[in-house]
């Protein structure tokens, strides 16, 4: 039985509880949040054991799942790595670069498991594409929501740009070459909204939109690639693959269109979506990584890539303003 520590029983914290108690295999030994209100909420809806001091719980478990706020993430992973306990973070990685490294060289050293929340991995709309092969060399991105003070202690690029620039740090396997950015405050202290461009060195572009002040939500990517097109709702639950077509059986329906070339026949694929749960996805395949002694699906360099672009991007933007 793996025994979980719960850092932070707030909003997410809440879901992250919810689910390890629906995945097999897990005691949930306690969990410790300052906040009164949150804790006595949870111990009466949860029936689960509040720790009023974070060492003890730390020593309780085998592995800890950190969901306090980004400023309380270097510290409490510092303290687990350190007492020698398996660590599920909440994205992103740390508050700073530096901390980040820290964390990365003594993740390293530990041999211990890590991963970062990075949740959109485990969408079902992006996890249908994983029998397509994907060599995008465009990609269109918006991540709209409506406004939330919760999320305001970060800017909108570590906030909700940065589940984007992991998906395309994944698809995209090469070096960033160059960036620009702009974002503007609107509602808080820190970028509101934003609009990016990345450059990779095998000359993918990436265009970027996120906003956290818009009166609908939207999560769509687009991946434009040779003889192919791909649109991913994030939101909705749907993929759509438009191609030219392979005959490999993966197409719903095909339809022929004359070009300067000939005939050419597009096959168009509507993947299945799979009914799933991606937080419990992603906490389930940690506990795997662990029991099973094998690599975390999101590890801490995957968190580091997508938190140093993230850091690069508001570089960018803090140079425009001043």
């Amino acid at each position: 039985m793996l025994k979980i520590g719960i850092f932070g029983a707030g909003h997410l914290g809440k879901f992250h509880i919810n689910n390890w108690k629906a995945i097999e295999g897990v005691e949930i030994v306690g969990f410790y949040d300052p906040n009164d209100n949150n804790a006595i909420e949870v111990e009466e809806k949860y029936n689960i054991k509040r720790f009023d001091n974070e060492d003890l719980l730390m020593e309780s478990c085998d592995a800890v799942d950190i969901v306090a706020p980004t400023s309380y993430h270097y510290n409490l992973c510092e303290s687990a790595l350190r007492k020698g306990k398996h660590v599920f973070v909440e994205k992103p990685l740390t508050n700073t670069m530096d901390e980040a490294r820290e964390l990365v060289k003594l993740a390293k050293e530990s041999n211990l498991k890590f991963q970062v929340g990075h949740v959109e991995r485990f969408n079902p709309a992006f996890r249908a594409l994983e029998g397509f092969e994907l060599k995008p060399m465009f990609i269109e991105v918006h991540r709209l929501s409506e406004f939330n003070p919760r999320g305001t202690d970060v800017s909108v690029i570590l906030d909700l740009m940065i589940h984007d620039i992991d998906i395309i740090l994944h698809l995209v396997k090469s070096n960033v070459s160059y960036i620009s950015a702009n974002g503007v405050a609107v509602m808080s202290d820190t970028p509101d909204i934003a609009n990016v461009r990345i450059e990779f060195d095998n000359g993918c572009v990436a265009n970027l939109t996120s906003s956290r002040i818009s009166l609908k939500k939207m999560r769509k990517t687009r991946l434009f690639q040779k003889d192919a097109y791909i649109s991913i709702d994030f939101l909705e639950k749907k993929t759509e693959i438009i191609r030219l077509d392979q005959h490999d059986g993966k197409n719903d329906f095909t339809f022929d269109i004359e070009t300067n070339k000939g005939t050419k026949t597009i096959g168009v694929a509507n993947p299945k979506i799979e009914n799933s749960n991606a937080i419990q996805m992603e906490l389930e395949v940690f506990k795997d990584a662990i029991l099973n002694n094998t690599e975390t699906p999101v590890t801490i360099i995957d968190g580091f890539r997508a938190m140093e672009v993230a850091h690069l991007i508001l570089d960018k933007i803090n140079q425009r303003q001043h």
